[in-house]
This record gives C-alpha cells, structure tokens and sequence, in this order.
C-alpha cells in the first residue's frame, strides 16, 4: 500500500464531502461544521503530518471522534442556549471576578476579530454569528465557497491564537 504526504490543498478538499456525510450522520450541519472544522485547523497546522495510506477514511474518522466528543460533552454539562432563557433567567455576573472576565474576553475577541483582515473578519461573523451558510457568504462576498472555508479557517486559527489564554485547558 502506498503512504500518501497531505498539503494543505489536499485537505481542504475533503471539506464538503465531510460536512455533508457527518451532518447526516450527527443531525446537525452546526456540529458537523465545527468538527470539520477544529479537525482541519489541527491538519493544516501541520498536526497531523503523517503518512497516510487513507486519508479519505483518516479525516471521516478523526470528525466522527470530534462529533462523538462534543456530544459527551453535552451530556455532562447541562447547557441552554441563551437566546431559549426568559430574561430573568439570563445569567449575571454576582462575582467581580466573572464580571470581570467577561469583560476582558468580550474585549479580546473585539480586538482579535479586529485584526483580521475584512473579509476574513466578514465570514466569521456572517457565519458563526448571523448564521449564513458558507454558500450565502460565497454570493454576498462575490468569493468562492473555497475561499470562505479558507477565511474561516484563518478566523479561527488567529481567535485560538489569540484567545488562547482564556481556555481553561
């Protein structure tokens, strides 16, 4: 069997076959985008430079494990999303110290998101914030839908990055 050396090219272009497979299989295009996502930042980082004598079934796998660990997640943390709560039952910030972090995060992701170039910055937010679909952002931004997986890729690779000193792991 041959071992196959991925570039970055090779693999972005798994991106929709992944997205589409897993989000049949996971009942949620959200949950399989972001687990597509988080597996190719970490390939196209160079984290996963290995051989490979199937780097087809390698990516469905290592997606398949993301799904499967953000759904453990879940389980055990007992989450809603915020726009379900009545307003009295939004959360505060009692402790100066939360309130505190909140502030410092919201001023970080600002000043993170702010960096980017526009039309990177563009896509994240249409994307992760309003909701639009890569296809919606690729004919709002005359852009190819290529082009905006590699916006959000960077987006994301630079907010890690950047927002690194916030994540508790």
């Amino acid at each position: 069997m041959t071992n196959f050396r991925m570039l970055p090219q090779d693999w972005l272009r798994y991106y929709q076959e992944l997205v589409r497979t897993w989000s049949r299989g996971s009942g949620s295009r959200h949950d399989a985008e972001d687990a597509t996502h988080d597996v190719l930042t970490l390939a196209l980082e160079g984290k996963m430079n290995q051989a490979l004598t199937y780097p087809r079934g390698f990516l469905h796998r290592c997606v398949r494990n993301r799904l499967t660990d953000m759904h453990r997640r879940t389980q055990i943390l007992d989450t809603v999303p915020l726009h379900d709560l009545h307003e009295r039952e939004m959360p505060v910030a009692d402790n100066p110290d939360t309130y505190m972090y909140n502030t410092q995060l919201a001023d970080s992701l600002t000043a993170a998101l702010a960096e980017l170039p526009l039309k990177c910055r563009q896509v994240f937010v249409w994307q992760k914030i309003e909701g639009y679909s890569q296809e919606e952002i690729a004919q709002r931004l005359d852009i190819s839908v290529n082009m905006v997986q590699k916006y959000m890729i960077r987006a994301l690779r630079h907010l890690r990055e950047r927002l690194k000193h916030f994540s508790p792991h």
